[in-house]
């Protein structure tokens, strides 16, 4: 039975998928964030406009250099104005990760008592979720790459119970108790078998 909220498809496999019940910098150095990550245009121009707050937040093994942040735009039907570009790698890392594992995107946010994911783009803050082809579905390319995060005996949690606060930034409260009711449809009540 498919299932369309806010007009994303849902994959089932976020309701089942294994995931850590939380993320702890202090075991990964922010792993997940190495690689970069694709952003809106719409959010490549609005962290470009507030450049001058985001490099106060960062260090000595990041640019500051705001025409090295990000890579060339490209046409991409998953981002809401239908283009994007990649955050770049400088030393073997995104851009805007800093040398402790720490978003400066939302170090600046917190710091300046805004919310804390003002500046973040989407695809940072919902991971290990992603949307791919309209579907909100598990990103498992990338979280097999995670040399904690990947490894089963970490795995107590689902995405799904792991990322409650980013579903419901990305859908809404209505959307995320759709979510609910969809995942009771599907699974049943709330204790579910985790399965990869």
């Amino acid at each position: 039975m498919e299932k369309i909220i806010k007009g994303l498809k849902i994959d089932p496999l976020i309701f089942t998928f294994p995931f850590v019940p939380g993320c702890n910098i202090g075991y990964c150095s922010g792993e997940c964030c190495w690689y970069g990550v694709y952003v809106d245009l719409q959010e490549m121009e609005f962290i470009l406009q507030n450049k001058e707050i985001i490099k106060n937040y960062m260090d000595e093994t990041q640019t500051k250099d705001d025409t090295q942040w990000f890579e060339e735009i490209e046409e991409d039907s998953d981002f809401k104005s239908g283009y994007c570009s990649g955050t770049q790698i400088y030393n073997h890392k995104c851009v805007f990760l800093d040398k402790n594992g720490y978003c400066s995107l939302q170090k600046a946010a917190m710091d300046r008592g805004e919310f804390m994911w003002k500046y973040k783009p989407i695809y940072c803050v919902i991971f290990p979720l992603t949307i791919y082809n309209g579907t909100l579905t598990v990103d498992d390319e990338h979280i097999a790459r995670l040399h904690y995060c990947s490894k089963a005996r970490h795995q107590t949690s689902t995405v799904f119970e792991a990322t409650k606060k980013e579903l419901i930034y990305l859908l809404g409260e209505d959307g995320y108790q759709e979510l609910l009711e969809y995942k009771k449809e599907l699974i049943g009540g709330e204790n579910i078998e985790i399965t990869k």
